[in-house]
């Protein structure tokens, strides 16, 4: 399994306009080969920034390296230089391989 995670500081202001953004999209990645699941996550306030996290977990790295080289992943990003305002900084990518999965019994 791989987990793959965009961070995100958005500013406190442009909460509601950053989380319309994702809930409104096209989602295209369930016709991606090896995606499991997504979550957009929001975390900590911080005093000039909220940090959210776009969490993808696939089948594997490889699966993942698939879906950054497709045409899904191209329309699925068009417009993504368009949310910069939204930001502080550009997304911080974070790759994981599972090591280890505790499911219930």
């Amino acid at each position: 399994m791989y987990i793959a995670m965009n961070r995100f500081k958005v500013k406190p202001e442009e909460q509601e306009a950053f989380t319309r953004r994702w809930l409104e999209r096209d989602v295209l990645l369930q016709t991606v080969p090896g995606f499991v699941a997504f979550h957009l996550l929001r975390g900590p306030e911080r005093d000039d920034y909220v940090l959210y996290a776009s969490h993808t977990v696939w089948q594997s790295q490889e699966d993942f390296e698939a879906w950054t080289r497709s045409e899904q992943f191209r329309a699925a990003h068009a417009g993504a230089g368009s949310g910069r305002q939204l930001t502080l900084t550009h997304p911080e990518f974070e790759g994981f391989t599972a090591l280890q999965e505790v499911l219930p019994a």
